[in-house]
């Protein structure tokens, strides 16, 4: 009948109408086709809707359609919302990886650097001067973050990161105070930071470490003071440079830091000392030698007595007048 022949041409009409648009529908959401172009950086405020973000990839040059966009994420997507952050987004890739990268939140990361043996007041400075963090933070206990890198995301909170560098602290006096070695002469892991802060600031130089740690560490068994530079300046500055000579008032000062006057370790950490150091303290070098003075290359020259130990600081007074800052 040529009734059912039509129903017949217009199925078979709707069927080609099928075949044809779906693909050309679902190309970009699979990316069928599409070659991957620029990067291009896109900021997702909180709380923001996916229609909003599907406005803003349009706007991006990275999707075509907001309505199409939005359609598919609904149908082929998951529930998630998106993250907030900023991106990085390359241009070209198919439309469901850019919902994906959003709902998972893969925001751009920023770095942020900690150097062994800063002091707790600089690391509260550093972390209110990076960009993209929020909320204010206080100085932490010193000694209480762990030197390295950190990395975060726009809008994390200052004190989110903080907590990170303390638990990485942790963590790693969890891991090497088993360690210790029969020379170690710290007697809990507070100790161990503490002796590991004035080593950090006794030596720039990584081949040291262990025999400066070797030194203080006679010297705690002993009974003998430490007679450390860094643990005088400490109460003054709280860890910033002192910018001039120590004064003989200050070296008199019983200040809790200060082992020119007491025998032992300070009242506490002076810095956060790296993992180097701390693994310096608890494997100190074995080493017979009590003193230690700078020995003009940015090192130092280790004795076993006094005798040598004054040669040597002459020595070292010598160097310093021929350069004119004695």
């Amino acid at each position: 009948m040529p009734s059912q022949r039509v129903f017949r041409l217009v199925l078979a009409f709707c069927a080609l109408l099928v075949v044809i648009s779906v693909p050309a529908l679902l190309a970009p959401w699979f990316g069928w086709g599409s070659t991957p172009g620029e990067e291009v950086e896109l900021v997702v405020p909180r709380g923001a809707s996916l229609a909003a973000v599907a406005d803003d990839l349009h706007d991006a040059g990275l999707i075509e359609s907001p309505r199409h966009f939005r359609g598919l994420a609904r149908l082929l997507g998951t529930e998630r919302p998106v993250q907030a952050g900023r991106y990085r987004l390359q241009a070209g890739l198919p439309w469901h990886d850019y919902l994906e990268a959003l709902q998972q939140g893969r925001v751009i990361r920023q770095t942020l650097t900690i150097p062994e043996g800063t002091p707790s007041v600089l690391v509260a400075e550093r972390l209110m001067a990076m960009p993209g963090l929020v909320g204010p933070v206080a100085a932490p206990a010193e000694g209480s973050v762990l030197p390295q890198t950190y990395d975060y995301g726009d809008g994390e909170t200052r004190a989110a990161v903080l907590a990170r560098m303390q638990a990485a602290m942790t963590a790693t006096l969890d891991e090497l105070w088993p360690r210790r070695t029969p020379q170690a002469a710290v007697k809990n892991r507070e100790e161990a930071v503490t002796l590991a802060s004035i080593v950090e600031k006794e030596t720039g130089k990584a081949a040291e470490r262990r025999t400066i740690a070797g030194v203080y560490s006679n010297r705690l068994r002993l009974g003998m003071k430490l007679d450390a530079d860094p643990t005088v300046i400490y109460p003054i500055t709280k860890g910033k440079p002192l910018g001039r000579r120590i004064r003989r008032s200050e070296l008199d000062a019983d200040t809790g830091y200060n082992t020119y006057v007491r025998a032992g370790l300070p009242e506490g950490p002076i810095a956060n000392p790296g993992r180097a150091s701390i693994e310096a303290v608890l494997d100190p070098a074995p080493t017979e030698a009590l003193y230690f003075v700078a020995d003009g290359s940015g090192g130092h020259v280790f004795a076993n007595t006094l005798a040598e130990h004054n040669a040597n600081v002459q020595h070292w007074y010598a160097v310093r007048r021929s350069r004119g800052e004695m």
